[in-house]
């Protein structure tokens, strides 16, 4: 299965050398947000609006050596995957830019939807 995680490209650089990635929030929060397909726009619009200079990292969650718990720490009902610990880059499978549209919002890329 593949999850994905919005990431800064300046954030990737030191998995693109082959190391592990720890995001943003892997120190403050213990663990490294994810979302599903059907959570990812969402999260993009709602996190992320209007942001540039962003990659979609595509997860495959098989490879992944830390726990994957699918969780919602907000009191809501749907369940994000969240990484706890740092991601080996050999679990990314595909990392492509994350640009948002004129108006700020998000669309999936055409080579994550298969369009």
């Amino acid at each position: 299965m593949i999850i994905y995680h919005i990431a800064r490209k300046e954030e990737l650089l030191k998995v693109l050398e082959g190391e592990n990635y720890f995001g943003d929030t892997l120190k403050s929060e213990g663990f490294i947000h994810c979302s599903t397909i059907d959570q990812i726009i969402d999260v993009a619009n709602q996190r992320f609006k209007g942001q540039s200079g962003l990659v979609l990292l595509c997860i495959e969650t098989d490879l992944v050596r830390p726990e994957i718990l699918y969780e919602n720490l907000e009191g809501g009902k749907r369940l994000f995957p969240h990484i706890y610990g740092a991601l080996n880059s050999d679990a990314i499978r595909k990392v492509t830019n994350f640009t948002p549209g004129d108006d700020g919002n998000f669309q999936l890329p055409g080579e994550i939807t298969g369009i």
